[in-house]
């Protein structure tokens, strides 16, 4: 996920209302504090965290936003990533920590992030699971995921920092302001105003075609108007009784890539295409190009999707 705002899309894919409850046991040494609140010294920006110490974790996304790294020893791509989160985390300098997960030591939290593969990127913001991507990306895409976190951080309210080693306290990193248009839609997507979101967005692509962060705003609010009041029983049952409808299969899918599920949104929009006369399947690839501008281009489930794309094509 190198375009969506952070959650905005995809959050609810993860239910952690098994894990939030569970009664807090002691912290781990590496761990911070529940409340955020710095102790003599600074506090570590990378962590691990277990299933007995999770719930503390929760509380202090209240705090400053919280990345999860879900990783295993025998993942080549997680060795990949890794790093790569350390060293963005450590830059951002206390505007986010990472906490990391060993799946295969805490399987209670592998199961409530529903990690069905690793490397698995989330963030916790004021207790809310944002889903971020899968697999290991650039280093400029996390960098960019992260951006957009600290933007949805502070449309929550999480907008507090870990005290780190050597930097100035009374010098804090600021986030630069919204342009007014990407304010704008930001606020209409918090009062639930999508038409509003849209044409903010469009107002701001009219003004600068080559505004990259509004065209990605604008494929993610399109696809959260479509699926808004949308019911996942019904459509599926819809797209199972009309296999070539082009309508019923894009309900579907969209709500497929809102739940997370972007292979099974790729794979029945590619049978589509292959599926249907030459002549009517321009909607089908339109639909397509715009779920992958949402995903990301970098991502390797974008990727693999337009080498079918392309051979359907061609």
């Amino acid at each position: 996920m190198s375009t969506p705002a952070p959650g905005s899309v995809m959050r609810g894919a993860v239910d952690l209302s098994s894990l939030r409850n569970r009664p807090a046991a002691p912290a781990a040494p590496a761990a911070p504090p529940a409340d955020g609140a710095a102790p003599a010294g600074a506090l570590p920006l990378v962590f691990d965290v277990t299933d007995a110490t999770f719930g503390e974790v929760l509380e202090l996304s209240r705090t400053v936003p919280v990345v999860i790294d879900l990783w295993a020893e025998w993942c080549g791509p997680c060795k990949q990533l890794s790093p790569v989160l350390e060293k963005v985390v450590t830059e951002l300098a206390g505007r986010l920590v990472l906490a990391k997960v060993d799946v295969d030591a805490n399987p209670q939290l592998a199961q409530g992030f529903r990690a069905q593969s690793i490397p698995m990127v989330l963030a916790l913001v004021a207790g809310q699971p944002v889903p971020l991507f899968t697999g290991a990306v650039p280093e400029q895409q996390v960098r960019d995921v992260f951006a957009q976190l600290l933007q949805l951080a502070a449309q929550h309210g999480v907008t507090g920092t870990v005290p780190v080693e050597g930097a100035a306290a009374d010098a804090p990193a600021e986030e630069p302001p919204l342009p007014p248009l990407h304010a704008e839609a930001f606020a209409a997507i918090e009062e639930g105003d999508y038409a509003r979101a849209i044409a903010a967005y469009e107002k701001a692509l009219a003004e600068n075609p080559r505004d990259a962060d509004a065209r990605a705003g604008l494929g993610q609010v399109r696809l959260l108007d479509r699926v808004q009041g949308a019911d996942l029983q019904a459509a599926r049952a819809a797209a199972a009784a009309e296999p070539t409808g082009v309508d019923a299969q894009f309900v579907v899918a969209d709500l497929d890539v809102v739940g997370g599920h972007v292979d099974d949104a790729f794979g029945r929009l590619l049978d589509l295409f292959a599926a249907l006369p030459s002549d009517e399947r321009a909607p089908v690839r339109e639909r397509l190009l715009e779920l992958f501008g949402i995903v990301g281009d970098d991502d390797a489930r974008v990727i693999r999707a337009r080498a079918r794309l392309a051979s359907l094509l061609f």
